[in-house]
């Protein structure tokens, strides 16, 4: 396990943190490893932002597994194996087709994929490794989906980039929440 270039801060200050804590510890079984690196030094309103942002994600048009293979596509990319971890542990949760997520590396030959799935996943792929986006691939795209749900698209990669570099720059890793959320699913 590598340590976090910052130390977990286990007894936060303050009301609004304490009960931060207290809230991820109840929903999670634990208190959230970038929760306790990076939010607990800022002040609170940082944290708040963190929350709107899963607030926003239930805004959106596009079908929860749409989103959530999104996000995972791009934290795979990014290499943050928290967002991974916590992405996975959304998709037990919700009892989402666990094959599709192990196969999203194959999403272009994989027969569980959608035709639509496959062309956001190729814009959010090559929008993620190169900041760029071939017009051709946006064009694709755009054959899928509305004005609007291209717009959830970029949102979505655009915040997952935000937790992803969090994450990365504090070399914050797995929490292990797969493994929570499984045994919480069988009890």
């Amino acid at each position: 396990m590598n340590d976090t270039f910052l130390p977990p801060i286990e007894n936060p200050r303050g009301l609004i943190m304490k009960l931060a804590y207290y809230f991820t510890r109840r929903q999670f079984g634990k208190v959230l490893t970038p929760l306790k690196v990076h939010s607990a030094r800022l002040p609170p309103a940082f944290g708040l932002f963190y929350t709107k942002i899963g607030v926003l994600d239930k805004k959106l048009l596009l079908p929860p597994e749409t989103a959530l293979l999104i996000r995972e596509q791009v934290a795979r990319i990014n290499v943050c194996l928290f967002c991974v971890d916590m992405g996975r542990s959304f998709t037990i949760k919700a009892s989402m087709n666990q094959a599709k997520f192990d196969s999203l590396e194959q999403y272009r030959t994989s027969a569980l994929f959608t035709d639509a799935e496959r062309a956001a996943l190729d814009y959010v792929t090559e929008l993620t490794k190169h900041k760029k986006v071939n017009p051709d691939t946006f064009a694709s795209m755009s054959h899928h989906y509305s004005e609007r749900e291209i717009c959830e698209i970029v949102w979505l990669v655009a915040s997952e980039h935000i937790y992803n570099m969090t994450n990365i720059g504090l070399n914050i890793h797995s929490d292990m929440l797969c493994d929570l959320t499984r045994k919480k699913e069988k009890a």
